[in-house]
């Protein structure tokens, strides 16, 4: 009997550390994808960070963007233009630091819900990763520039972007949560 519990509390640690592995994976192509605009570029990654949320759940999504996190701190070139603890601080890193919120987020997303209050989670949870990430760029670029001037280089651009990964993510909602149950 303990035999059989040391094999199944084995398997789902096997089996979540390569869940992790894959979505860190994911999430630095995703950040290779990318169209640069100025400061701030339009990577894939906002995406990525809702797709892990949704499949993994709460839990194991939180801990894979942390594990995200640590190894582009360490110097890793996971990140959209390389790695490296400075890359926390420069323009990008309060978005990157929002990822966390936002897979905690994402991750309450469960197939019970209609796709409507789906679709509000998800723009809730985006919102986190501008809130952390408009903070982060007014700080790098100074507060002496006004908030506008700052949404209109770290957020404007982006917004109709991002309701279209939402929208994406809600239609194809009910099949991604399906892999859920494998986790």
């Amino acid at each position: 009997m303990e035999l059989t519990k040391n094999i199944i509390s084995n398997s789902r640690l096997i089996k979540s550390t390569l869940f992790i592995l894959v979505g860190t994976a994911l999430l630095t192509i995703s950040s290779k994808i990318q169209t640069p605009f100025t400061l701030v570029p339009a990577t894939m990654q906002t995406f990525v960070v809702m797709f892990i949320g949704i499949t993994l759940g709460y839990k194991l999504a939180t801990l894979t963007v942390f594990l995200y996190l640590v190894e582009g701190s360490f110097g890793l070139p996971v990140f959209a233009k390389g790695g490296g603890i400075g890359y926390l601080l420069g323009p990008t890193g309060g978005y990157l630091i929002g990822f966390i919120f936002t897979a905690f987020f994402a991750g309450h997303v469960n197939d019970k819900k209609d796709p409507i209050v789906i679709f509000i989670y998800l723009l809730f949870s985006v919102s986190i990763i501008y809130i952390f990430g408009l903070l982060g760029l007014w700080n790098f670029m100074g507060f002496d520039k006004s908030f506008t001037e700052v949404f209109s280089i770290g957020a404007k651009p982006f917004l109709l972007i991002e309701i279209y990964k939402i929208l994406i993510l809600t239609v194809l909602s009910k099949q991604i949560l399906k892999f859920r149950k494998f986790t």
